[in-house]
């Protein structure tokens, strides 16, 4: 691994804000808000957290964290 290859691992992600745009949250059907430091897209409406795992988005319910 070369030491841009570290850096860029520690940096969280960007989400393309097109593919933010077309996403719904699976549950609720409601917009999501993208949470840089956490990697996850957050529907406040359904009270979920949706993890972003390699730059993919994890859509399952599943696989969701609740929010409190």
């Amino acid at each position: 691994m070369t030491d841009i290859d570290k850096d860029s691992a520690a940096e969280p992600r960007l989400v393309d804000p097109k593919l933010l745009e077309a996403l719904v949250c699976p549950v609720s059907r409601g917009p999501l808000s993208y949470d840089r430091a956490a990697q996850e897209l957050v529907s406040e409406r359904a009270k979920l957290a949706y993890p972003i795992r390699d730059g993919i988005p994890i859509m399952l319910s599943d696989e969701a964290r609740q929010l409190d």
